[in-house]
Formats: structure tokens, C-alpha cells, sequence
């Protein structure tokens, strides 16, 4: 059941947890391991990208603190501590091996500009051209709440179609995803292979995390989801198990796989749309409108225009709402103080209204995603 035929391409995320002790300092063992496994594989051909967390926990053992901050400030203050020290065991290590590392730190607004995604995947390309692992981390120095990735589970995630990864591996604490929580039910069954992360899947998630990690099992299967939706994989493995990335493509089949191939699967644009970008503002739209656009993936029209919300301008990232629901996420042509112009109008009405018309359509379907869906009797 577990497809590796015509893989290249492997981004490997290790959390915190399998990185660190409980005190939240290195174990450069735990990196020796680790680093072990991806030469094993680079010498099967494959390209790697490693997503470390760590770098706050790092910066805690560095300091000799027994339990992490809350403020905002010093959080960024660990990580800055933090990130050199990891950097420096990981160059060290990979240097063992005739292996070459390099850094690269991300912000959200990495991923909500396409162009500087673009950059990115660029540049992540030409490093593993020249044969060096990047290693990735969110931009801890910097980030505050309001626009943090929030999680390395999903960091990874959003890399996915940038680097085209065949395989996204979850390094954590836990074996995978399990029928129930393990540790408060008995019965509770590891699940081997999941075919489609639907209701029932994240029902399963539950609220677990560890000590040292931000992401739980809910982070997982989101990122599940993400990556499913470019049509890659994805395996959440334990990495207290001795060689348990390189594992998961043998009999003993490791961990959790989530298959990538299970359905239709949003190409790079498509994608950024659902879930790269932040929404700048909202079109609310009447029923037929939204009809139109769920069911017979027609572009939006200023005549199913009801309302608009926020200020934004053309070429931003809105969301299309109908009944306080989102069904589709696009890109306007149109900016809001226009919209509330030509809302209710007819695409041949535009132009006796603002005195030009520069597009028929206020979303062209080709620069729109359904991310939800309306029933319609």
C-alpha cells in the first residue's frame, strides 16, 4: 500500500523533542542518529531538506533554564541564542560525513508572497544542486503570534510544493497516529496507512504534544492535509526507534502514512492559494453565486456580489463568502472601494460606473480555489 516507486525528493521535520532532553538541552547523539539516517539516504540518491525545530530549546540549555518563557521577547531571545548553537552541532555533525549544511529562516509572510516564494524555492533548488542539506527553521528571533507559521509540523507542510517533495517525514515522540489516545485507552490502535485525512481521521487527533514541541498530533494531521492536497505523502514516525526514517520503506513499514495519491491534487498555484496566503479582506456573495462557483467552477461576477469586507486592493488574496461560510479563496481584480461600487452590477454595467473596465470579472476561476462547500437542495 505504501507507494516510494520514482521518489527524489525528501524533506525530513524533527522536532524538539527528538532533538533535546528534558531539561532542553542538545543531545548531539540524538543529531548523530538523525544525521546518520540522511547520509544513508543521500546515498540512495535521494535529495534532502531538513526542518529542524530546536532552536528555542537550545538556547534554554545554553542558559541552563528548566522551563521555557512565555513573553514574547524571550522566547525570540532563546532562539536567537538558540539557532547558532544548533547550527553549529548540526555543521559539525554533517561534516562527519562529508556532508555540507546550510541555513535558511522563514517568516510567514515568506509564503504569502508568491514572488519571494518563488526566490525561495530557488534558492533551495541551487543548494541542493551543489549537493547541501538546507536546514529550515521558522524565524523564531522575529516572529511574534499574530504571524507565526505557529508550528514547524506545518512549516514543513507549506515547503512541500515549494521544493516539489515527493515525502514529507514527521520525526516526533510518538509512533503515529493511533484509533485513540494510547495512553488513556488500552485498545487503541496504531494505524498503519491512512488512504484520505477526513472527519472521522481528525476526530482521532486528539490534543496531545510534548514537553518540549508546539505541535500535537492536530498540527499533524493539518499538515497531512496539506501535503495530500499537492499530491506528496506523508509519514509520521517515532524517532526513538533506531532507524526509523529509513524504515518506513521497508516491511516493517514505520509510523503513520498518509497517502498523497488518493484523489484529485491541487497544482502549485491552486495550492498557494488554500494554503500559503493570508486573506486580505472578503466578498460576501448570494446563494446562486455561490452555486456557480462551487458546483460549476465559474469565475465571480459583480452581479452575485452582495457585500464586501475589509480594505484591499486588486492583485490581493481574498476569501468568497456565502452565509458567513468560505467557500473559495481568489485572486481580486478589483480592489474594495471599487467592489463597493459595482456589488449587484452587471459585468456590463462596470465601466459607465467607474469610467473604465479593466476585467469582466471581479475573480477569474482560474485564480480561485474552493476551500469549502455549500449544499444546495
Amino acid at each position: 500500500m505504501r507507494d516510494s516507486v520514482g521518489m527524489k525528493r525528501i524533506m525530513i521535520k524533527v522536532g524538539s523533542s527528538s532533538l533535546c532532553n528534558h531539561y532542553g538541552k542538545i543531545e548531539k547523539q540524538k543529531i548523530l542518529h538523525l544525521v546518520l539516517q540522511i547520509s544513508k539516504l543521500m546515498k540512495q540518491g535521494y535529495d534532502i531538506v531538513l526542518v529542524s525545530s530546536g532552536a528555542i530549546a537550545a538556547g534554554m540549555g545554553a542558559l541552563d533554564l528548566k522551563q521555557k518563557p512565555q513573553t514574547i521577547p524571550e522566547k525570540q531571545a532563546l532562539a536567537a541564542i538558540g539557532q547558532a548553537r544548533l547550527m553549529k552541532i548540526y555543521e559539525d555533525i554533517f561534516h562527519l560525513f562529508d556532508l555540507k549544511c546550510s541555513q535558511v529562516l522563514l517568516n510567514h509572510d515568506d509564503f504569502d508572497n508568491r514572488k519571494r516564494l518563488m526566490n525561495l524555492s530557488n534558492t533551495m533548488n541551487a543548494l541542493m544542486n551543489y549537493g547541501v542539506i538546507p536546514i529550515v527553521n521558522e524565524n523564531d528571533a522575529l516572529s511574534v503570534d499574530e504571524i507565526k507559521v505557529g508550528d514547524n509540523d506545518t512549516l514543513a507542510a507549506l515547503l512541500v510544493p515549494v521544493v516539489h517533495a515527493d515525502i514529507l517525514i514527521l520525526v516526533s515522540d510518538i509512533d503515529g497516529l493511533y484509533t485513540a489516545n494510547p495512553h488513556e485507552n488500552k485498545d487503541a490502535v496504531l494505524l498503519k496507512y491512512v488512504d484520505q485525512v477526513n472527519e472521522s481521521i481528525e476526530q482521532m487527533a486528539g490534543t496531545s504534544s510534548s514537553n518540549l514541541g508546539t505541535g500535537g498530533m492536530e498540527t499533524k494531521i493539518r499538515a497531512a492535509k496539506i501535503v495530500n492536497a499537492y499530491g506528496s505523502h506523508m509519514v509520521i514516525v517515532n524517532g526513538r526507534k533506531e532507524n526509523s526514517i529509513l524504515h518506513i520503506f521497508d516491511e516493517n513499514e514505520e509510523g503513520t502514512w498518509f497517502n498523497g495519491h488518493s484523489g484529485k491534487n491541487l497544482n502549485a498555484k491552486t495550492h498557494w492559494l488554500a494554503f500559503h496566503t493570508s486573506s486580505k479582506g472578503k466578498i460576501i456573495v448570494d446563494k446562486g453565486a455561490g452555486q456557480a462557483l462551487v458546483e460549476s467552477r465559474k469565475s465571480l461576477l459583480p452581479k452575485g456580489i452582495v457585500d464586501v469586507k475589509d480594505h484591499f486592493l486588486m492583485g490581493q488574496v481574498v476569501d468568497v463568502v456565502v452565509n458567513d461560510q468560505i467557500i473559495a479563496r481568489g485572486i481580486t481584480n478589483y480592489s474594495s472601494d471599487e467592489l463597493k461600487l459595482i456589488k449587484g452590477y452587471k459585468t456590463s454595467d462596470i465601466e459607465s460606473i467607474l469610467h473604465y473596465k479593466d476585467y469582466d470579472e471581479v475573480i477569474h476561476a482560474n485564480n480561485m480555489v474552493i476551500v469549502g462547500g455549500v449544499h444546495y437542495g
